[in-house]
């Protein structure tokens, strides 16, 4: 897909090598509402995002970049440098605009404003169009409070709408995950001993039903871990506060970590000066070549050098040279 502008040089090319749905691609019908990629906030972390808009901003589309050292594309006759596989799909506006409304409900204290006065960042002035997509007008209203004054509307974020928004999302998700035969917990080690029907049927979680998705104690701890995964997905799109608030909203337990190991004790340094246990002078060199060479001693050579040797020559001296006699 070709970038709508020319790029300086240097920086990121116009084109790239992606896997997208046919909605993502579809030709504008006037030249100024061509497919546009950009960069908005993420409705987790708040960095900067890559997203793709369809022709109009009808669609939002979040882009994922599959990467690797050492790659590149060949594209007709030439090379392109850039070698990452993109993966477009499809995404709910209403995650990123989630983002705003927290952030304006601290800093408005819950005041009702219009969308427009919400939706509005100076390092990121595409969000705008979020409000263009398809179906925002009419879905907003799961995660905000609603007043009309005239033909005009006010929105300030809702708590309460915006989990119970969340947990039918969960049960999508597990609904997606089970239906595809995906694994998740556990059980993944046996998932090959585990046939599709015991999974899709026996457990199924119920799309809306509070009971049945919330009714993990009779056997039901592997949809615990289904409803338990699909939540891990979802916090990938909201605030880490909003996410341990929707965790006890499903009634799941937190994992708590396992415990750490006592640090192993360490051994009391004392300021007063340190007295040896032993005499470790005995362990001189010349002891030292003393104790070896007796060591080595035959039990005879250990008798004679017990025995008095005053008065007596050594065997030398009866083969030295005898003095000469004086004249």
């Amino acid at each position: 897909m070709h970038g709508a502008k020319q790029r300086p040089a240097g920086a990121h090319p116009g084109q790239w090598v992606l896997v997208a749905p046919e909605a993502a691609t579809v030709f504008p019908e006037t030249p100024d509402s061509e497919p546009l990629f950009t960069k908005l906030r993420n409705p987790s972390t708040g960095e900067a995002t890559l997203y793709l808009f369809n022709g109009g901003a009808q669609q939002l589309f979040e882009v994922k970049a599959f990467h690797e050292e050492n790659r590149s594309w060949f594209i007709g006759q030439s090379v392109q440098q850039d070698g990452r596989l993109l993966f477009v799909t499809p995404m709910d506006p209403l995650f990123l605009i989630l983002y705003y409304l927290i952030k304006a409900d601290k800093e408005q204290q819950g005041k009702f404003q219009p969308l427009d006065q919400v939706v509005l960042d100076s390092d990121y002035p595409n969000c705008l169009l979020l409000l263009k997509c398809a179906d925002v007008k009419q879905c907003i209203h799961h995660i905000t409070e609603v007043k009309e004054i005239g033909s005009q509307k006010f929105h300030k974020y809702s708590q309460e709408k915006t989990l119970k928004w969340l947990k039918k999302k969960v049960s999508q998700t597990v609904k997606a995950l089970k239906s595809n035969n995906i694994i998740v917990g556990e059980r993944v080690y046996a998932a090959t001993f585990i046939s599709s029907k015991q999974i899709t049927d026996t457990e199924e979680v119920g799309v809306g039903s509070d009971k049945s998705l919330m009714n993990l104690s009779s056997g039901g701890s592997r949809s615990a871990d289904y409803v338990r995964y699909a939540h891990g997905l979802i916090s990938e799109y909201i605030p880490e506060d909003l996410s341990k608030e929707l965790l006890k909203y499903l009634g799941l337990p937190e994992l708590k970590s396992p415990a750490a190991e006592p640090p192993l004790k360490k051994r009391k340094l004392s300021d007063a000066p340190v007295e040896p246990e032993e005499d470790y002078t005995k362990f001189n060199s010349s002891n030292l070549k003393t104790k070896k060479a007796n060591s080595k001693m035959s039990a005879a050579q250990k008798a004679l050098a017990k025995v008095d040797k005053t008065g007596m020559k050594s065997i030398s001296a009866f083969f030295s040279s005898k003095p000469k006699a004086s004249k």
